[in-house]
């Protein structure tokens, strides 16, 4: 399938982007990843949803992977008091037609911009930093930075360029997926260009907003991102599967990942791709245990104190019909959470307040299916039949 990468490389519809990071010291967080530890039986109810309902399940999921040619997914809702659904299907890699399985890592994509957002709360709980500090309080060099709150940054309304939608990235990146980047040079792609209105305007999904936010957590704790996100929120959260890496590894077993965001427009396998491209924003790897504990401490706030939480939970329309966005969180027909899409990989992890239901989806390919992005189809299809007055719908823009 060929696709143009000016059309959509990396340029993340609403709420599915990006990735990477200078990572925590290597080996706590790698060493904690690789231990594997069964779920609470609070956190997986057992039990099924009774042979009808799994039936439907069975066959939405298989209908969409087959229409959408997503390789594998990993499925899972948990509706207390109804019961859990868990499956994977397809393979996780094409080349050796190994089945997805429940217990691979994937990497995650924007779901990482929970977690850069949470340690940013964590710090205002601390009185260290206030959600309406001016960027230029903290860091030096940002457009408008004296008039560009941290809260407009969390929010997606400083008005900063996309440093995804510049070409020269583009270029820079697909040229070579193997390449670090660093912070300051991702920052640099967006600040040549002008900011594309003022700060608090209106809506737009940036992923240059979180890179200035990853640098205020690093400056104001005085620890490197990874290591902060590892102690302060991976650690209370008992996400011991969960971590930054630091260039393109991937810890045993994962998934592989395929993409069509390529230079030439062909299908590759992205496994080994360094995700430094995204940092603060998407460099993050999980798997389908931890983000279904994560779909819950996100959404309630347990890490973070009530009055932080109810800012965190602030979220203003979007633009597009029935999605609001918060601080590194969004809200759609009900469902709180994030989605992630990064080159090979999608993802959706989300809670339902009104149910106290959790629904986690992780899938290998970005490849669009008629213009959307193939975990929202998914996301879709299976809340249409668990929560038909929640059905879950992240509408997204052009890329």
């Amino acid at each position: 399938m060929q696709n143009s990468p000016s059309r959509r490389v990396f340029t993340t519809a609403l709420l599915a982007a990006s990735v990477l990071a200078p990572m925590a010291t290597g080996s706590t967080a790698a060493a904690d990843a690789g231990s594997r530890a069964p779920y609470d039986e609070e956190d997986c109810p057992p039990g099924g949803l009774g042979p009808e309902l799994t039936a439907r399940l069975d066959t939405a999921i298989e209908e969409v992977r087959r229409q959408a040619r997503i390789p594998g997914v990993i499925a899972g809702v948990w509706l207390p008091g109804r019961g859990s659904y868990t499956r994977a299907t397809g393979v996780a890699d094409t080349a050796t037609g190994t089945p997805m399985t429940t217990d691979l890592f994937m990497r995650i994509g924007s779901e990482t911009k929970t977690f850069t957002v949470t340690a940013l709360l964590e710090l205002v709980d601390e009185r260290k930093v206030r959600l309406d500090d001016p960027i230029s309080a903290h860091i030096d060099g940002v457009p408008c930075g004296d008039r560009i709150t941290l809260r407009q940054l969390a929010g997606m309304r400083s008005g900063l360029f996309p440093y995804t939608s510049d070409p020269d990235f583009t270029r820079a990146l697909l040229s070579n997926p193997s390449r670090s980047f660093t912070p300051r040079e991702l920052l640099a792609y967006g600040f040549k260009h002008r900011n594309t209105f003022g700060p608090g305007e209106t809506f737009q999904y940036s992923n240059t907003n979180l890179i200035l936010l990853g640098l205020v957590v690093e400056k104001v704790s005085g620890l490197r991102l990874a290591d902060f996100i590892h102690r302060r929120v991976l650690r209370p959260a008992r996400l011991h599967h969960t971590l930054f890496p630091q260039g393109a590894e991937i810890p045993e077993p994962h998934a592989h990942g395929y993409t069509n965001q390529t230079l030439s427009g062909d299908i590759a396998d992205t496994t080994g791709w360094n995700s430094s491209w995204a940092w603060a924003a998407g460099a993050m790897i999980s798997d389908f245990e931890d983000l279904h504990r994560w779909a819950r401490t996100v959404a309630t706030g347990t890490l973070l104190s009530p009055r932080t939480q109810a800012e965190r939970l602030k979220t203003l329309p979007t633009g597009f019909p029935g999605t609001s966005y918060g601080l590194g969180i969004f809200e759609t027909s009900g469902w709180i959470g994030h989605n992630g899409s990064t080159p090979g990989y999608e993802s959706v992890t989300v809670y339902l307040p009104s149910q106290q239901a959790t629904l986690v989806l992780l899938i290998n390919t970005d490849i669009s299916s008629g213009g959307q992005e193939p975990s929202t189809l998914l996301a879709r299809a299976v809340t249409e039949i668990v929560t038909p007055d929640n059905i879950y719908d992240n509408p997204v823009p052009p890329r």
